[in-house]
């Protein structure tokens, strides 16, 4: 079985099995990623298919500089849902079916509630901010692999991560 290395080395060559390889690879994470930046189910498919896509199409433009593959994408991501934001001034709630996750319609409705007003005041973080929120809370990423996808140190991060939680606190406190 190859390493993934190998797997993106032959991606690099046009190899479109070993870039199907990687799409498979990483695809439930990026979606992820994008899901809880834009907050709707279509949109979120879209935009995924769009950073394989363009991924795919500037692969030669891709430099191995020690970091990660999925570094890659995720900076591709992110700069599509930072397009995305900047030509849709409304947006939609962070989760529209966390009623699966609950038993009962009650708490159904006070977790939707709450992870409706955690989405908006999200919203009014920067993006910088909204970024590691999602990077390290949703998506479950340690410091060191935010610090990658993010092009920061580690300790820049974590201080960016406190300064975001500390907003995000007091935004949720109105």
């Amino acid at each position: 079985m190859p390493t993934e290395a190998e797997v993106v080395q032959k991606a690099l060559r046009l190899d479109a099995e070993a870039f199907g390889q990687l799409y498979e690879l990483y695809l439930d994470r990026i979606y992820r990623y994008v899901y809880h930046r834009v907050g709707s189910t279509v949109e979120a498919e879209d935009l995924t298919e769009q950073v394989f896509l363009r991924a795919w199409e500037h692969l030669g433009s891709y430099n191995d500089r020690g970091l990660p593959f999925t570094a890659w994408l995720y900076r591709i991501a992110h700069n599509l849902v930072i397009d995305y934001h900047r030509t849709r001034k409304q947006t939609e709630p962070l989760s529209e079916n966390l009623e699966e996750h609950r038993p009962g319609p009650e708490e159904a409705v006070a977790c939707r509630l709450e992870a409706a007003e955690v989405a908006d005041a999200l919203r009014h973080l920067p993006p910088d901010q909204q970024q590691i929120i999602t990077l390290r809370f949703v998506q479950g990423l340690s410091h060191a692999e935010a610090a990658v996808i993010m092009g920061k140190n580690e300790a820049a991060l974590r201080a960016l991560q406190y300064r975001a939680l500390i907003a995000l606190q007091k935004l949720l406190r109105q």
